[in-house]
This record gives structure tokens, sequence and C-alpha cells, in this order.
């Protein structure tokens, strides 16, 4: 066939030469990889039925059921569950085959739509499949307690609980923080819950004992947290009484601030410091309220030192890299 009158298609020549295309070769899925779904374009939703609640959730309790059933009657799903193929879970968690019944997904990230989808009477959830959320046990609980850890509804306890089990894993407190997006502090603090006495996680669980101090508490030696507990328990009941505002009169000091012993002679007589800050009266603990300078970060601190014992300054810490991680997680979450 000379140049000119040589035929000449696209793609592919008439002899099998260069530039024939080749049909891609068919993708043969095994009988095991059948069984466990692989391969197979997951569903965008499925009953209820099908849906199984993870049972390692460390959050025990499913709190505002109702509330959610009635957002999901009125306004629908807004978001997917996120869900493992139960293959994939039961590879991590073997055993728990009665635990997930005829189910074909386990829930990682919404048990408590799950539950308020069958309160509403919803047939069927929209899903996200992600068995590589559920490669391991670890990551199975990584997974449930990052989707729970910024909700007000986990209990200490149970989040102090998974936080340990993440630890055992990991080997550290600095690689879980570091997985979760959080400082060391902030798994510490946690923590601490879990070095109370039994008696007292008692306590943190009904609510009597308030979770700020119960971990400042729980760094203490068994035998001192009692005492300390029954303190905390008791300041939590008494009610605050607001002291009456009155004008300062002559010779009066409002709001001093690291005065010197000049005021000493004074305070024999008639005159009077109104809400006095390091003096003796208010480091004494009278219940005087500190009034601290603003004007910088240094003598905020001076202030704080010289007015609060050495236990209240380790509180005020501990609160404050408790409030400084709980900003930066809800950034991260809002980002």
């Amino acid at each position: 066939m000379t140049g000119s009158s040589r035929r000449v298609t696209a793609g592919f020549s008439m002899d099998g030469e260069e530039g024939t295309a080749k049909p891609a070769p068919r993708r043969v899925r095994t009988r095991d990889q059948i069984m466990k779904g692989e391969g197979k374009r997951p569903p965008a939703s499925v009953e209820l039925k099908l849906l199984a609640h993870n049972p390692f959730n460390p959050r025990e309790e499913l709190t505002e059921i109702e509330e959610t059933a009635a957002s999901l009657r009125e306004r629908g799903q807004i978001q997917p569950v996120t869900v493992a193929r139960r293959a994939a879970f039961l590879s991590a968690h073997p055993g728990q085959e009665e635990a997930l019944g005829e189910a074909e997904y386990v829930v990682l990230d919404g048990n408590r739509r799950l539950a308020a989808a069958a309160e509403a009477g919803l047939g069927e959830l929209r899903i996200d499949v992600n068995d590589a959320l559920a490669a391991t046990a670890a990551d199975i609980l990584e997974t449930a307690l990052i989707a729970n850890v910024h909700r007000v509804d986990v209990a200490p306890l149970d989040q102090a609980r998974a936080l340990q089990e993440l630890v055992s894993f990991h080997g550290s407190q600095g690689k879980v923080a570091k997985r979760l997006g959080m400082t060391p502090p902030w798994v510490s603090q946690r923590l601490a819950l879990l070095e109370l006495t039994d008696d007292l996680q008692k306590e943190v669980e009904s609510g009597n004992l308030k979770v700020e101090p119960a971990r400042r508490i729980g760094r203490l030696p068994k035998e001192k947290q009692a005492e300390e507990a029954k303190k905390a328990i008791a300041a939590a009941k008494t009610p605050r009484q607001r002291s009456p505002r009155s004008e300062a009169s002559e010779g009066q000091t409002v709001n001093a601030v690291n005065t010197p012993a000049a005021g000493a002679e004074e305070q024999e007589g008639s005159a009077e410091t109104v809400n006095g800050v390091n003096t003796p009266s208010a480091a004494a603990g009278t219940g005087q309220r500190l009034i601290v300078p603003c004007s910088s970060p240094e003598q905020v601190v001076e202030a704080l030192v010289a007015g609060l014992s050495s236990e209240d300054l380790l509180a005020v810490a501990e609160l404050l890299l408790d409030r400084v991680s709980n900003s930066s997680a809800a950034e991260k979450v809002g980002a």
C-alpha cells in the first residue's frame, strides 16, 4: 500500500502493530473478597436493621435521643453516619458476632443518630463506609473517642477510660495527645480521674464531686483524697454571698494591690481596705474576692502567687491549661 493510498485509523492498526487498543483485564474477586464486600460499591443508604451500634463506644449511655429524633423528623438527616463493614470490624474485634446480630455495618460515628432514627421511626440512614477506621481495635476506639471528645454529654470517666486504653496501646500519653490533636496536659488531667478512689469515682459519676476539683484531687495520695473531696463538695454546695458595694470613705484604700505595710497602722484605726489584694487579711483566706491587675500577664501572675496557696495555684494552672486546650480544639473543629 503506497503512502498516499495507505489507510490509517487512529488508535489501532489492522495488523495488530503498536497503538492497538487492548481492553483492560477484568478484575476478578475471590470468594473471600465477595463475602467481605471488598470491591463492591457501598450503598448510599441502608435500612436500620443492617446497622449495628459499636459495642466499644466509649459513651456508655446515649443522651438526648428524643431531641435528636425530633430533629430527624423535622429536618431529616444532615450528615451520614460513619460505618465500617461487618468483616472489617470483626477482623479487629473477633468474637463479636453475637453483639452485631445480622447487621452488615457497624456505626463508628453516629450511634446516637442511629438510636434516634429508630425512635423517630425512620426506615433507613445515609452512610459513609470507611473500613480504614476499623483496621485495629485502637483505630475503632480512636474514631469513637475523637467523635465524642468535644461533646459535653460524654461522661468524664468514660472518656478517661477510653484514653487509658489508647495509652496502653500507643505506649505514652504524648503519642495519644498527638493523635487526638490535643495537648499532653489535656490527656493527663483526664487520666487523673482514674487515680481517684472507687468511692470518689462514684461521687464524680453522681455529680456530687465536680470534675475540675476531682482532677486535682486525683493527683494526691489516696489517703488525702477523701478529706480534699469533702472540702470540694462542701464548697460547691455553699452559695456564694455577694458583699454589698459601698462607696469608699476618706482614709480607705480602694482596690489596693501589693500595697506596702503602710496600711498596717491605718487598719488598726477607722481606716479600712476595700477589696484588698495581697494584704494580710486577704492572704489569710477570709473569703475576700481576689482582685488582680490586668495591665500585664506578669502582674497577674505576681498577684496570684502572693494571694493564693500552692494548691490553689496548681488548680488555677490546670484550669487555664484545660481552657486553652479546649479553645484550641474548638478552633480546629470550626476550621
